[in-house]
């Protein structure tokens, strides 16, 4: 039996050591790789995910998994052991009907798409990127028809990103706080707040030197992180001690300096995931929701607070005095926080972000419903953007083409995004209770006392257990939008 149990791991610290490998792919295409060399890296990211498709998935898994079921059974449920072979279990069930062809030719042509999606958005020409949305979407509607069992077919690209999540679940939040946002924005997006002077010239060079100072505020161990300019920000790398960050730096505002806190909290999570199974899948993160709880939480929480900037303020003025020295912090943070729709998610305020997860959400779901002709989808969004946040968009480059995920296939995903938001601040609040002066611990530009409590029970429980067991486990509840909207109103009342 500790043979068996001993080749399982093995195979899965494979499948791990393979996926890590095919986030460093995709990492060096976005930023360092020449443009020409596109096709060589669709086929290497295509053999790669069907190498550690065979090993998920492959006869010997299954045999090992049902040499093991009396183990598993006899085990401590919530022993490392016990979660490691419920979690092989679970992901072997649902990769062994996924035939290897159709894993490798979905990353192939992820890895094909993103430029042609890069041109488009440069050019606004979405009939260019058309073809290419059409086969991702053509892939994974194969993929749906995989689980004919299913309740509703968006439920099996949803698990992939948020396990044990079901469409309906979310459906459910997010019809309870569309009103809500939806009136909050309509109460505030006429405030004047005079933030002209976040517009204008602010020099690459010293962004760059604030992200990573800021980065560094933060902190993380030493030689172990890097940050890099791209054209969409995110975070990757193949371990703990190998996070890469990437931002994109806009000679004429400051939002890189969100988006690079927002990549740090994705950084920190890997960063501080389980050192003593990080080669195995219950060491990993456990879903793109908990994942973006952490983001957000930083982003939003830590680096729009009032604490922080009474700290850190004085710093970004001597970056850039002939713009900030005559600006008070008092109206700097107004700026910072003013609630005004525009047509960028990831340039959005708090309130009106969850409006631009839950267009994408909808039209993910009339796509894969077949609600919505993929070629009319650029008025599909127009539309959504004018009922839910009043603005006109004015060329596909600032609406549907925005974003990269579905140049990579990630159709399912978004959702994502405003779940996290929500529960980050149920993760804040309990962090609150434990370390109740932590406010004042931000205001003296101290950090640790967050990061350790997040490594302890956020990070610490890797990908052992379903998204909202992690969340009850680390906050005392599941998923619940009313916080959140109290958050909202008390911040912005």
């Amino acid at each position: 039996m500790p043979g068996a149990l001993d080749e399982l791991k093995e195979l899965m610290a494979e499948v791990t050591d393979l996926r890590k490998i095919s986030r460093l792919l995709t990492w060096d295409a976005q930023t360092m790789m020449p443009a020409a060399g596109v096709t060589h890296r669709a086929e290497h990211s295509a053999l790669v995910q069907r190498l550690a498709h065979e090993r998920i998935a492959g006869a010997r898994t299954g045999e090992l998994l049902e040499e093991l079921r009396p183990l598993e059974d006899s085990l401590d449920p919530d022993s490392d052991d016990a979660r490691f072979l419920w979690l092989v279990r679970r992901t072997h069930e649902k990769e062994a009907r996924v035939p290897a062809s159709l894993r490798a030719e979905m990353a192939q042509v992820a890895a094909e798409a993103r430029p042609v999606w890069a041109k488009a958005k440069a050019e606004s020409d979405f009939a260019s990127f058309l073809p290419w949305l059409e086969r991702n979407v053509e892939l994974k509607l194969r993929y749906v028809e995989l689980f004919p069992e299913v309740e509703e077919p968006y439920d099996v690209l949803l698990d992939d990103y948020e396990p044990a999540t079901s469409t309906a679940d979310v459906r459910a939040t997010f019809e309870e706080l569309k009103p809500e946002l939806l009136s909050l924005i309509a109460e505030l997006r006429d405030r004047e707040v005079d933030d002209s002077f976040l517009r204008g010239e602010y020099p690459p060079d010293r962004q760059r030197a604030i992200a990573r100072e800021v980065v560094d505020l933060f902190g993380h161990r030493p030689d172990s992180w890097r940050i890099d300019p791209t054209e969409h920000p995110f975070a990757s790398g193949p371990g703990r001690d190998d996070v890469r960050i990437t931002t994109k730096y806009e000679p004429d505002s400051l939002k890189s300096l969100f988006s690079t806190m927002h990549e740090y909290g994705h950084g920190l999570y890997t960063h501080q995931l389980p050192e003593a199974i990080a080669r195995y899948p219950h060491g990993q993160d456990c879903s793109l929701g908990i994942h973006e709880s952490q983001s957000r939480l930083w982003e939003n929480l830590v680096g729009r607070s009032e604490p922080f900037w009474r700290f850190f303020y004085p710093r970004l003025q001597d970056a850039y005095p002939e713009r900030l020295r005559p600006v008070e912090v008092e109206r700097f943070l107004a700026a910072v926080n003013t609630v005004t729709p525009s047509f960028i998610r990831i340039k959005a305020d708090e309130v009106t972000y969850g409006m631009h997860v839950m267009l994408r959400f909808e039209l993910e779901q009339d796509i894969v419903n077949g609600r919505v002709e993929l070629r009319d989808l650029p008025e599909a969004w127009n539309a959504k953007m004018w009922d839910y946040l009043g603005v006109e968009v004015p060329d596909d480059a600032h609406g549907v083409l925005q974003d990269v995920h579905w140049s990579g296939g990630m159709i399912g995903y978004f959702s994502t995004y405003l779940l996290g938001s929500v529960m980050s601040v149920q993760i804040w609040q309990a962090v609150l209770r434990d370390v109740p002066d932590l406010e004042e611990r931000i205001g003296r530009g101290e950090f640790g006392a967050l990061r350790d409590w997040l490594g302890e029970h956020v990070h610490a429980l890797g990908r052992k257990y379903p998204p909202q067991e992690t969340l009850r486990r680390a906050t005392g509840s599941t998923i619940s939008a009313r916080p959140y909207l109290e958050y909202l109103r008390a911040k912005y009342a």
